[in-house]
């Protein structure tokens, strides 16, 4: 009966949509079984048990992603597990995927991303990069200009690893859903990527084997653009044209209904804040979800129905009401503070402190107390920042605030606060709110400094990517920019094991010779004709790195089109481009690059939904590479 039930879930569609997305993954699978069928019956087709069982491993993961709900590492590990318990993989082949150094180069990287975080950097340059556009198409041409451009000379690892904590915080400030912003910006790397010879690994892999190998001239930096940059810019108008229908809205945004609770919170422009003398809007107080800005009091003068071009002096005393998360944003806000300058006297230092929900219990002493009167802070060794009761707006100051059963504080104090007031009398609930530590704005500009030199030291070639992201997670913790304990809890575990299982099941199908058998049957099906030989070679690359990495998927191919340009008696270069552009347009799985598999958390997305939005990209590639390249480069 449960498997009736799962059976129908999946392959009854409810709307069109779904009808389509099920017609599609038809189509793709019976292509793939007609080649598969066509592979298996050449002559050249002689595989071991080995072979097959890695074969059989591989469609097995990508149908279970596809088909079920499992979580995407489980799926992965059982698969490696396999290979691992059969013998088909040995100890040092099947742990390889966990010591690769694009897998360690993606968990030092969320080191280097939680300095920025937690200093504020990533809000500056949030701030400074994004903005804040009206509409989706505005914000999609905010966040993909800039990552294509600094993808085209960076590493694509370091660059999504550095905006996926920003475009979470941006979606929620634009009311957009995270589903909607991180395949773009996923894709947007991609395509920036493919545009240099130095924008992917991969580009300089094939470029070191054309060199190595033959007697041609290695490409020059700009060399792949003529074919790359109309990939890239016809990419970017798919996204922009389809982004309504083929990316999900996984995630919804926050609202109002999210959450009842309605705080009342003031907070002071400090002095010689870098707000002073910005406008409402321009400070980015417009812009905070859930969150209303009630009035402004300068020195005895209250402003009511702020306007949004009020500008800001030294010592505003700004009275919100708002949800929790818009209030947890508010109190990151470089320039602003409590109002209440009792944060000031707590023993802790602000960078250990965290914010905390208390509900105020029948039986505690404050009831009927204002907070001053029963002096919180000396009682708790926490402080007040804001109070919610039942939605209703609380006038005054937060010390002059009586208390009532059943009121909902906001306060800031010391970790330690939880364990101790727990199972106390006075409060009914105390809950923790992740990643609401104080922001260590005065380090912000010591870790955008170390991000540039990280990058600085990579790109110039003097590090690789892993030696110089490993020396900038050492500064920023020796640095204090962030802290150890936070540094691991900001680590996706979940990314690096799907990312380490992955390789694994690649390595089985390249060195039990799957992948080679598969390549050099469909190559006999291109005949004479360089053109045919041209678009299967690319299709041959692009196939294989969305099973194994891209950098194996390139090498295996290399020596197999090199062959053929020879039978064929054609110049090789035309290979050579297909393959960089096949090897990095890897878009109709999670698993095929690994900047697809950073955002697959983030995003809450499905399988299935790389599929739906990669597939035609993934064909307008193939016909562009293949109408291009050989009016640049002639066979």
């Amino acid at each position: 009966m449960e498997a009736r039930r799962i059976s129908h879930r999946i392959f009854a569609p409810k709307t069109w949509k779904h009808w389509l997305l099920l017609t599609f993954m038809g189509l793709i699978a019976s292509i793939g079984i007609a080649l598969l069928s066509y592979v298996a019956t050449s002559p050249s087709f002689a595989l071991s048990w080995q072979a097959w069982v890695a074969i059989f491993v591989a469609i097995s993961v990508f149908l279970f992603n596809a088909l079920t709900t499992l979580s995407t590492e489980i799926i992965f590990l059982g698969g490696a597990a396999v290979l691992f318990v059969s013998g088909i993989l040995n100890e040092q082949d099947a742990f390889a995927g966990f010591s690769n150094s694009g897998m360690i180069t993606v968990a030092v990287l969320y080191i280097v991303v939680t300095g920025l975080s937690q200093t504020g950097g990533l809000n500056w340059i949030s701030q400074r990069v994004l903005g804040l556009p009206q509409g989706h198409n505005a914000a999609l041409l905010r966040l993909m200009t800039p990552v294509m451009g600094m993808s085209a000379f960076l590493n694509n690892t370091p660059v999504v690893a550095m905006f996926i904590p920003i475009v979470t915080d941006w979606s929620r400030k634009l009311r957009i859903s995270p589903s909607k912003l991180m395949i773009p910006l996923s894709y947007a790397a991609i395509f920036g990527g493919m545009c240099t010879l130095i924008g992917t690994s991969t580009n300089l892999v094939v470029n070191g084997l054309l060199i190595s190998t033959t007697n041609l001239p290695g490409l020059k930096l700009f060399d792949l653009a003529v074919v790359g940059l109309p990939c890239a810019i016809a990419g970017s108008i798919y996204l922009f044209l389809t982004h309504r229908w083929l990316l999900p809205s996984r995630k919804p945004v926050i609202s109002e209904a999210d959450d009842v609770r309605q705080y009342t919170v003031e907070m002071m422009v400090s002095q010689d804040s870098p707000l002073t003398g910005d406008s409402i809007e321009a400070a980015g107080l417009r812009h905070l979800p859930g969150l209303y800005l009630v009035e402004i009091v300068r020195d005895q003068m209250i402003i009511p129905a702020v306007s949004p071009k009020e500008v800001l002096r030294d010592g505003d005393r700004l009275v919100f009401i708002g949800m929790i998360d818009s209030i947890v944003d508010l109190n990151r806000l470089r320039g602003l503070q409590p109002a209440t300058d009792e944060v000031f006297k707590l023993d802790t230092p602000r960078s250990e402190r965290c914010l905390i929900e208390a509900v105020v219990s029948n039986t505690s002493a404050m009831v009927g107390k204002t907070i001053r009167e029963g002096k919180f802070r000396t009682q708790y060794n926490a402080v007040v920042l804001a109070v919610a009761r039942n939605g209703e707006r609380l006038p005054g100051k937060i010390g002059s605030i009586r208390l009532q059963p059943g009121d909902t504080l906001l306060l800031e104090a010391n970790a330690n606060f939880l364990s101790q007031q727990r199972i106390s009398r006075d409060f009914y609930l105390v809950n923790g709110i992740p990643d609401s530590e104080p922001l260590r704005h005065e380090k912000a500009p010591l870790a955008i400094a170390i991000l540039g030199a990280m990058v600085f030291l990579a790109t110039i070639g003097w590090m690789t990517m892993l030696k110089a992201a490993v020396l900038a997670s050492v500064v920023m913790l020796l640095t204090g920019c962030c802290s150890s304990v936070r540094a691991l809890r900001n680590i996706e575990w979940s990314v690096l094991l799907v990312i380490g299982a992955a390789l694994s099941i690649g390595k089985a199908l390249e060195s039990t010779g799957a992948a080679g058998a598969i390549a050099s049957s469909l190559i006999d099906f291109s005949g004479n004709n360089p053109w045919l030989a041209l678009a299967i070679i690319y299709g041959l690359t692009n196939l294989l790195t969305e099973t194994i990495t891209n950098n194996a998927a390139a090498a295996l191919v290399f020596p197999i089109a090199l062959a053929l340009s020879q039978d064929l008696d054609v110049s090789f270069m035309p290979f050579v481009i297909a393959m960089m552009i096949g090897a990095s347009a890897s878009f109709s799985t999670p698993i095929g690059y690994q900047t697809n598999l950073m955002v697959y958390g983030p995003g809450g997305y499905r399988f299935t939904d790389f599929m739906r939005v990669g597939i035609p990209l993934n064909l307008l590639f193939w016909l562009i590479t293949i109408g291009l390249t050989p009016i640049f480069f002639p066979f």
